[in-house]
C-alpha cells in the first residue's frame, strides 16, 4: 500500500474534520485528501477513511436539528455551521401503518426526504460539498444532474455565495429544469442522457482549474452526505437498525453510503449490532443493476435509459457493484418496476400515507410492492422505505391518472347526483 501523496492546495488544519485520507474501494491506495477521484494505482474510486474519536448519543442529540448534528462522522469542520449553507437533513421518519396495511406489512416507516430546503435528498450531499469546494478555494461550484441535484447546486450556490454552473440533459422535466434556472443563470441544457452530461463535466473538470464539480472531482466528499439518511433512520427509531431497508438506486452511491452508516454506528457502539437486509430499486427502463443482481452477473452491462424516472436515469452507475455486494451480502435483492408501476406506486402513496413523491419515490414504493409479492421482503420484519424527492417535480408523471372526480354546477342537487357522498 503507498503512502498518503502531499495535498495539492494547502488547506486549514481541521478542514476536514475527523478525516484523514482517501482509499481505494479496488486495491486500498491512500490519497491525500484533496479534489481526487480515482485511485492514482488502478483508477479505482475513492472514499473517505475517519480516524473518529469516542462519540456518545447524547452529543448527537445535543446538536443542531439538521445533518451538521452528525458533523463529526463527516469530512466537514468543526465549525461548519458557521459557514452559509442550506442545513439540510433530519427530516421526518413517519409510520406508515396505512400503507403497510395496504400491502399487508407488519411494520413499515417511510423516511421523507422531500421536505429538504429544495425538496430533495441531494441537498445532504451537496451541503458536504459544498464545505470540500470552500475548503479547497474553489472559484465555481458545479455538477451533471438529472435534475434534483441542479437543483440543490444551484441553490446551495446562491446560499454561499459562489458562482455555479449546472449541466443537464436538454429532455428534463420542466419543473426541475425551473427549480434550476431561478437559483442560477448558469443551467446548461445539453443535447444527450445523463452519461452524456457527466461525460461533459468530467472532461472540463479536467480542463478548468478552480471548478469543484460535485459529483466528480469532489465526490468522495459529496458522498458522505448520504450517510447521513442512515444516521437519522437508526436515530429516530431509538437508536437501533430496521430489519429491512428499500432505497432507490441511480448511481447506486445512497445506497452503499446508507449501508457504510449503519457499519459506522455499530462500530462505534451507538446501534446494537444486528443482521439487517437492504434492497435497491430501479425503474425497469434503466435497471443496469436490477439485471445484474436477477442473471448472477458480478458486472454491470451499461444501458441507454428509456423511463419516465429520469433522476434515477443513469445507464451505467458508479457504484453499481457495489449494490450488488451489499444486497448479496445482507441478504437482500436489487429489483425493478415498469413505468405503468412507478406511476400506480406515486398515487398509492399519496392516498394512503399524504406523501406526494416524485418518480423516484414512485419507483421504491413500487419495487417494495413487487418484493412482497415475490415473497423476497418478509412482511413480519421492521421495514423503511426512502422517499428522495417531492412529486410536484414530476407533475406528468401522473396528470393522467388523477384529476377532479366531477365537474358539476353550483347547486346542491348536482353535488348529490354526482354521487360522491
Amino acid at each position: 500500500m503507498s503512502t498518503a501523496q502531499t495535498p495539492t492546495r494547502t488547506t486549514r488544519e481541521g478542514a476536514f474534520g475527523n478525516a484523514v485520507e482517501l482509499v481505494c474501494r479496488e486495491c486500498g491506495t491512500t490519497q491525500a485528501l484533496g479534489p481526487h477521484y480515482v485511485c492514482v494505482e488502478c483508477f479505482g474510486p475513492l472514499e473517505i477513511r475517519y480516524d473518529f474519536p469516542a462519540i456518545t448519543r447524547e452529543q448527537i442529540e445535543a446538536g443542531p436539528s439538521n445533518m451538521w448534528r452528525y458533523k463529526a462522522l463527516l469530512p466537514v469542520p468543526d465549525d461548519i455551521e458557521l459557514s452559509p449553507n442550506l442545513e439540510p437533513g433530519y427530516t421526518r421518519l413517519l409510520k406508515a401503518d396505512n400503507l403497510a396495511a395496504e400491502l399487508g406489512l407488519a411494520n413499515l416507516w417511510v423516511k421523507d426526504d422531500s421536505t429538504n430546503p429544495t425538496n430533495s435528498f441531494k441537498d445532504r450531499v451537496v451541503a458536504c460539498a459544498l464545505s470540500a469546494a470552500r475548503e479547497l478555494g474553489s472559484k465555481v461550484f458545479a455538477c451533471p444532474s438529472t435534475g434534483n441535484l441542479a437543483n440543490a447546486v444551484a441553490a446551495a450556490g446562491a446560499r454561499a455565495g459562489i458562482k455555479t454552473v449546472v449541466f443537464i440533459p436538454s429532455d428534463l422535466e420542466t419543473a426541475k429544469k425551473i427549480n434550476s434556472a431561478v437559483y442560477t443563470e448558469n443551467l446548461v441544457a445539453v443535447d444527450g442522457n445523463y452519461d452524456d452530461v457527466n461525460k461533459l463535466a468530467s472532461e472540463i473538470a479536467g480542463e478548468r482549474d478552480g471548478w469543484a464539480f460535485v459529483n466528480v472531482n469532489v465526490r468522495p466528499f459529496y458522498a458522505e452526505g448520504s450517510k447521513t439518511l442512515g444516521y437519522e433512520i437508526a436515530e429516530q427509531l431509538g437508536w437501533r437498525l430496521p430489519d429491512q431497508i428499500v432505497i432507490p438506486v441511480a448511481s447506486g452511491s445512497q445506497l452503499t453510503k446508507v449501508h457504510k452508516a449503519f457499519q459506522e454506528l455499530i462500530s462505534l457502539g451507538l446501534v446494537e449490532d444486528k443482521p439487517y437486509r437492504v434492497f435497491g430499486a430501479q425503474a425497469t427502463g434503466c435497471s443496469p443493476v436490477s439485471e445484474a443482481y436477477r442473471q448472477g452477473w458480478d458486472a454491470i452491462k451499461p444501458v441507454r435509459p428509456d423511463t419516465i424516472a429520469k433522476s434515477l436515469a443513469i445507464g451505467n452507475p458508479a457504484d453499481g457493484i457495489y449494490v450488488l455486494d451489499i444486497c448479496r451480502a445482507t441478504g437482500g435483492a436489487v429489483a425493478d418496476v415498469s413505468d405503468e408501476e412507478v406511476r400506480e406506486a406515486i398515487v398509492l402513496l399519496a392516498r394512503t400515507e399524504g406523501i406526494f413523491t416524485e418518480t423516484a419515490g414512485g419507483t421504491t414504493v413500487g419495487v417494495l410492492k413487487k418484493l412482497i409479492d415475490t415473497g423476497q421482503l418478509d412482511r413480519d420484519l421492521e421495514t423503511v422505505v426512502i422517499n428522495t424527492g417531492h412529486g410536484l417535480k414530476t407533475l406528468d408523471a401522473v396528470g393522467d391518472l388523477v384529476g377532479p372526480a366531477a365537474t358539476i354546477a353550483p347547486t346542491y342537487e348536482a353535488f348529490v347526483a354526482a354521487g360522491i357522498a
